[in-house]
């Protein structure tokens, strides 16, 4: 069955590839680029690669880091068949993906969540993800939700197009060679990592090349670009960790998105972008002819662009295939987020007034040795999904797993969230699945935005003792995570799930398919050896003394 799945979904791909190829005003699909449509197959397999000179086993989408673009027009159905081929033993054999931003209205099962929504896929089995993302257009991208597994490699881009875009009068190209994706890249692998307590990464990837400290010179990524054009580059802050201020040498942005929602234009020489963030920023190639830094620096300590670190570079046609000299010079138009405005339907739901929600939720933040809590309970994942708890008859919070990390909400109701992080360790980035949101305060600043505030998925919980609010509506019936996309965060214990109206969640979602009740019932059988890492407790205490307790 898994196969014959396989051939089926690669027919469906070739046959829409070929028709999205012959049509104009199309989004761009080059048969040779590594992009997909959305209705293809995912392969998940293990792949020894070396994209900053050291070489190590990764676990990659499309055996690529980043893995193959998923390209799509506004209305287009996805069919996406996650097929697990992971063989490695160092790493975890089982695997799960998340389609982050897109909001799963009535289609929560394939939020590939592990845990929350979905048991993970089991090696040697496969599940087809079948959703539509409705009226949502912009840049996305997906990523392992089960584990750490994310920081192993399983990351990549997920673009919806629109033919009809108000704002691209401001650009020319907008393709696969404007997606920049940024992220942080590891040398020992992530189920090891994830015991120690503070880990950084060895080195910045960018659209997955990169350069570690005491590292080879090798190959960096390369944007090419024409004198006189305009472009559309999507940042996608696809990182395990840090977040990363990124510019470009000589060159001005105009920020047009955030997290798949169009803003008001805004002109900026530099911005910062947290984990799991997205921007589309429009680039006038109005420069010298020639080569030019492109940065992404971590705010991983010890950090620099020595010797190309955190670098790429920006080529105009014509120029020397060399390194750029050009020279980073001080920000003065810094992004601030609160200079950030919704360009559709602006204006955040319910009264304008701080408070007056009709759901008002308060959420603290506190470390301990390592481990977060949220209102002092710390996430631990279920052994029973949310959603198959939901199903099978579990509709308030005292009946839900995990005890006290399950917040239900009545339906269609706004909510006003207010979540201050006391501890060191951020800025967070905090990211809610099944919604944007409207952020009416912005983490250190004073004042509330009502109005027009800017709209998105992963807000900044900000520096020690700050606070961020944010308002969504209730209208998407199902258990949602709320979560720090530091990954490492999240698995000590940064999370809590959202459970929208549950009585409804059954009605709203309609018929789940039998793959899905199918998948608990094989992992539930799986062996230590075939879930994965089994020494990895003992590969770190070889590393590092300071480490969460062997649970």
């Amino acid at each position: 069955m898994l196969f014959l799945n396989v051939i089926v979904i690669l027919w469906l791909h070739l046959a829409h590839g070929a028709s999205i190829i012959s049509r104009t005003n199309s989004y761009p699909l080059n048969p040779r680029s590594n992009m997909l449509g959305p209705i293809t197959n995912l392969i998940i397999s293990n792949k020894v690669i070396s994209p900053d000179g050291f070489t190590r086993s990764a676990t990659l989408a499309g055996g690529t880091f980043p893995g193959p673009i998923i390209a799509a027009r506004k209305g287009e159905h996805f069919a996406i068949n996650v097929v697990n081929s992971l063989t490695d033993g160092e790493m975890l054999k089982s695997t799960s993906v998340h389609w982050h931003g897109i909001n799963q209205n009535g289609t929560n099962y394939v939020d590939g969540v592990s845990f929350v929504t979905q048991c993970p896929i089991a090696q040697n089995h496969s599940f087809l993800h079948s959703f539509d993302a409705r009226n949502q257009v912009g840049t996305y991208w997906y990523h392992s939700h089960y584990a750490t597994q994310q920081c192993d490699g399983l990351r990549g881009a997920l673009i919806i197009y629109d033919p009809e875009d108000p704002l691209s009068y401001l650009y020319d190209i907008d393709d696969e060679t404007t997606v920049i994706t940024l992220a942080d890249w590891y040398h020992v692998v992530a189920p090891v990592l994830a015991h120690i307590i503070g880990t950084n990464g060895n080195s910045t990837l960018i659209n997955g090349l990169g350069r570690y400290q005491g590292g080879p010179q090798t190959d960096l990524a390369v944007v090419s670009i024409e004198y006189g054009k305009r472009y559309r580059l999507r940042l996608i802050a696809m990182s395990c960790d840090p977040n990363f201020a990124f510019s470009i040498d000589n060159h001005n942005l105009t920020v047009i998105e955030a997290d798949g929602e169009l803003t008001e234009p805004l002109l900026v020489d530099s911005l910062q972008i947290l984990a799991g963030q997205r921007y589309s920023v429009v680039l006038v190639a109005n420069q010298p002819v020639d080569n030019y830094w492109i940065r992404a620096l971590p705010n991983t300590p010890g950090s620099s662009f020595d010797g190309g670190q955190s670098s790429a570079i920006l080529r105009y046609n014509g120029a020397p295939v060399a390194e750029p000299t050009t020279n980073q010079i001080q920000s003065t138009m810094q992004l601030v987020e609160t200079n950030l405005h919704a360009f559709v339907n602006p204006g955040a739901p319910g009264i304008p007034e701080y408070g007056m929600a009709d759901i008002n939720l308060r959420m603290v933040v506190t470390n301990t040795a390592g481990i977060y809590s949220v209102n002092n309970v710390a996430y631990k994942p279920p052994t029973v999904p949310v959603l198959l708890q939901i199903l099978s008859g579990a509709q308030h919070a005292t009946d839900l797993l995990p005890q006290g990390s399950v917040v239900v909400l009545e339906a269609n109701k706004v909510v006003e969230l207010t979540m201050i992080t006391p501890n060191v360790g951020g800025p967070h980035p905090i990211h809610i699945h099944g919604h944007s949101f409207d952020v009416v305060q912005s983490a250190g600043n004073s004042s509330f935005n009502y109005v027009n505030p800017v709209r998105r998925d992963v807000v900044s919980g900000g520096l020690q003792n700050q606070q961020f609010v944010i308002r969504w509506v209730t209208d998407n019936s199902g258990p949602w995570f709320l979560h720090c996309h530091i990954d490492w965060h999240l698995d000590a214990g940064f999370a809590v799930v959202m459970a929208e109206s549950p009585s409804d969640t059954q009605r709203h979602l309609g018929p789940i398919p039998y793959a899905w009740d199918a998948l608990c019932p094989i992992f539930n059988t799986l062996t230590p050896a075939q879930i994965g890492a089994e020494n990895s407790y003992e590969e770190a205490q070889n590393i590092s003394t300071r480490l969460f307790p062997n649970t």
